[in-house]
Order: structure tokens, then sequence, then C-alpha cells
């Protein structure tokens, strides 16, 4: 157990030792929440006043509340794994400089090696995760605070468990990298294309039909909608009291990603953490796997 801990704080060390890559990981979300907030605020307005009849509107402050959800549940979800692929990094850069070869040849075990990389990972992307969910709280106590406190504990939650399918998922996929091209190569694919197929820039439902099936086999998807509906669920349960029609509100969520359909089916959101920790469930046993089936070397 000494031996685990003290690879782990190793790989703590080094990873905020590296500055660069450090503040990447850190200033990544304030700088899309400003990017966001200027380039993609009006719009995510304009997508909110087309979808409500003509007859109906709601106050400025409650627009900005629910323009405000929808950025930071982007953010989030998209941040929660693409940190995850910086901060595990670390495990390829030992392969591509030969650190890894002077671990393997010590008493240390591989399986052991394994873990030290997954939690030190995991514990560096949630810390830098919580600082930008705190960056996303204060954004939307500036513009319009509709949030419950279940609905930041769910939030929360729903940022844990993106992480920790972000960590297993790099984990897999660095696996079988070994040079810092590779690096570079995958974390450009990653920061480009994730976005996009987990629903976060682009919402599902504005998709074709046959892609939006395909889509929903993907977990990350579920993730999004999860987090979507926690930063945004005060904002539309208020439009309702402030007299927007029950089915407006639906529609808008249909729109918005908040109710996700499963080949017509409406997935409910107990099904959705069931997939999401599932599916990291699974990702780690592969992992696992992977590493326990690898000749130390």
């Amino acid at each position: 157990m000494s031996t685990v801990l003290a690879l782990i704080k190793r790989n703590i060390k080094l990873f905020f030792k590296d500055k660069g890559m450090f503040f990447t990981s850190l200033i990544t979300p304030a700088i899309l929440l400003v990017l966001y907030a200027t380039f993609l605020g009006n719009v995510y307005r304009d997508s909110f006043e087309m979808n409500l009849p003509d007859a109906f509107k709601v106050s400025e402050e409650l627009m900005n509340g629910l323009v405000g959800g929808q950025l930071i549940s982007s953010i989030l979800a998209v941040s929660c794994v693409t940190v995850a692929f910086c901060s595990n990094f670390l495990m390829v850069q030992d392969k591509a400089n030969g650190t890894i070869k002077d671990l393997r040849i010590s008493p240390v075990k591989s399986s052991v090696l394994s873990l030290s990389y997954y939690v030190a990972t995991l514990i560096s992307t949630l810390l830098i995760c919580f600082i930008a969910t705190g960056i996303c709280f204060v954004y939307i106590a500036s513009v319009g605070w509709y949030m419950t406190v279940s609905d930041v504990l769910f939030l929360l939650l729903d940022v844990v468990l993106l992480v920790l399918f972000g960590t297993a998922l790099s984990s897999i996929i660095n696996f079988f990298l070994s040079s810092q091209g590779q690096i570079s190569a995958v974390g450009t694919i990653i920061s480009a294309g994730y976005g996009f197929i987990c629903g976060a820039y682009m919402p599902i439902s504005s998709f074709s039909e046959g892609l939006q099936k395909v889509l929903s086999f993907l977990p990350g998807t579920y993730g999004t909608a999860l987090v979507r509906t926690h930063s945004m669920q005060g904002a539309l349960a208020e439009m309702q009291n402030q007299g927007i029609p029950a089915e407006v509100v639906e529609s808008i969520k249909d729109s918005l990603d908040c109710n996700l359909y499963f080949f017509g089916e409406q997935v409910s959101i107990p099904t959705m953490y069931l997939i999401l920790g599932g599916t990291v469930a699974v990702l780690i046993a592969v992992y696992v796997m992977m590493n326990s089936l690898k000749k130390k070397v």
C-alpha cells in the first residue's frame, strides 16, 4: 500500500510540476466559458426565443439563467473528459522518456503502476474539474441563479461520474501510446471531436435521425444529458412558474437533450446514471485486464 501511495503522490506532483500541462488543463474551462458566453450566448438565447410561442415571454434574468445553464453544462460535459486525457498523458510521457523501464525493473508490480496512474489521474482531474465547476457556479450566480441544493449536489455527482468515465477511457487509449507525437494527435482529436459526439456543442436533437440513433449508443451522450438537466432544471421549472405551459417546457427539454430518446423511448434519469456508471465499471475492468495480460518487461 505504501508503494501505491508513493507512486500516486509522485504522479500527482509531476503533473502539477509541469506548469504548461497543469495551467492548460485549468485555464481551458475558464477560456471556454468566456468564449461560449461571448460567441454562443446569443445563439442559445435566440434558440430559446424561437422555441417560445409569441404569446409567452420570460424575464431577462430567467433567460440569462437558461442561457447560463446551457453554457456551463456544455463546458463541464467536455472538460471532465478532455482534462482527464491531459492529466493521464504522464503515463505516456513515462514511456516516451524511458522512465517506465526504470520503474518496471524495480520490485514494483505492473498492476501497482497501473493503479497509481489511474488514481493519480482521477485525483488531479477531479481537483481541476471541481475548480472549473466553482467558476461555473460563480458565473451562474452573476447572471441568474435558479439551481436548488439538490441540483448542485447532483451536478457534482455528474462531474465525478464523468471524470471517472474520462479517466477510464483515457487510461485505455493511452495504454497504446508511447510518444509525444501520439500524445499531441490524440489530444487534438479528443479536444476537437468529443464535444460534438457527446452533444455538448450541438444538441443531439439537432442532428439527423440516423445520427441520433448512433449517438444514443455512446455513454458520453447520457453524461452530457445529466449535466444539462441538473444545470437547467431550476430555470426550466421557473419557466412553468411564470406561466409557460408544461408542453412548451417539455419541447424545450427535448431540443436541449434534457430529454433523451433511445429508438423513440425516453430514457429516464436513473437509467442514464446506470448507463454511465455501468460503462465506467466496464472500462475499468478492461483497463485492469489489459494490464494483467501485459507481460512485465
